[in-house]
């Protein structure tokens, strides 16, 4: 059990009194617009946030800084840091229920911090909102549609990362529509890109064109949001996929083909081969994903590749958008239920 007491400045009395839990969704990363930053603003990334995976973690009052559960050794480092960089004493157990997958292109890193540093701002009484948090713990360097996730949940595009080096701000968010559905594919056996291979493949990849970059940029303004707008699925299937094959082949040279997994590519092959034209990888993968316009129609496209032998190293789970970003709730810390 990692624990750490520091005697110095009290993290506040609101801590003495409440029980705060943090929930936050997972969210896929569908793609740069420009990765070589061209225009002026380099990347500028899509995303969803998505329901049934997320970060959940609780924190109540202690006598010094605890962590307990998968995934604490993280969220004490990423408390460490808020402490060391505000000055504060954080004296809460946090008891980590549950996390992003890690290393699988959906967001692990960034929402954990994002709980960290909502749980110290409502244990502590500091102002402390989530891109301040990004910024302290090095998160959303490039992309800032985990904090759009985590702040308000449905589809974000981010404008990119600017001079001033903060988070790229949040420059649209649409609402998913509820009724369609996200396809997941899992490659457990396989890790995406992250930390110092993730700089390298920044560092080496090739000049991306800036007309490769204009036509991904009028992809998304004049053909994937409006669609998403009008809840037209076969226009934007249409065209995030053909922004995940543009985005795909430029990064193959890092990353050993358009996607990451070999399995998952042949699941999305399979998929495309049956009329599901959003398909693609989040971020560095292996996770894929495909959106469909059913619960009906993607519960019966993930039974039939379950039964695939090609696919029989990959899991699939059938899930949606959330159009909400994360939950903050708190009660009487005599309420809790410590784990043991």
């Amino acid at each position: 059990m990692p624990t750490y007491d520091r005697p110095s400045i009290s993290a506040g009395s609101r801590a003495e009194s409440v029980r705060v839990s943090v929930y936050a969704p997972a969210r896929l990363h569908l793609g740069f617009m420009d990765p070589s930053g061209g225009s002026g603003r380099r990347f500028g990334s899509l995303g969803l946030a998505v329901e049934g995976l997320g970060a959940h973690v609780c924190a109540t009052p202690a006598d010094r800084l605890e962590v307990y559960g998968h995934g604490g050794d993280r969220l004490l480092g990423y408390v460490r840091a808020l402490q060391d960089e505000l000055g504060i004493d954080v004296r809460l157990r946090f008891e980590v229920h549950s996390i992003v997958p890690e290393h699988a292109g959906l967001g692990s890193g960034t929402q954990l911090a994002l709980v960290a540093g909502s749980l110290v701002r409502a244990c502590c009484g500091i102002d402390l909102p989530p891109r301040r948090t990004a910024q302290i713990l090095d998160r959303g360097n490039r992309s800032g549609i985990g904090i759009g996730a985590f702040e308000s949940g449905g589809f974000v595009v981010d404008g990119g990362r600017g001079a001033n080096g903060s988070p790229p701000p949040i420059v649209s968010r649409i609402a998913f529509p509820p009724q369609w559905r996200v396809l997941l594919l899992f490659d457990t056996a396989r890790s995406g890109l992250s930390g110092d291979a993730e700089t390298a493949a920044f560092k080496t990849a090739r000049e991306f064109p800036e007309s490769e970059s204009a036509r991904l940029c009028r992809l998304v303004m004049l053909r994937a949001l409006p669609a998403l707008a009008e809840s037209d699925l076969e226009e934007f299937g249409a065209a995030i996929g053909e922004l995940q094959r543009t985005v795909g082949d430029y990064f193959a040279p890092s990353q050993g083909g358009r996607f990451t997994s070999p399995d998952v590519a042949a699941a999305l092959h399979w998929l495309e081969t049956h009329g599901v034209t959003g398909i693609g990888q989040s971020s560095w993968g292996p996770t894929g994903f495909a959106v469909v316009g059913s619960e009906s129609r993607a519960t019966a496209l993930a039974r039939e590749l379950r039964a695939l032998p090609e696919c029989a190293g990959l899991e699939v789970l059938v899930t949606r958008g959330r159009n909400s970003g994360a939950e903050i709730e708190a009660e009487p810390a005599h309420a809790a239920v410590l784990l043991p």
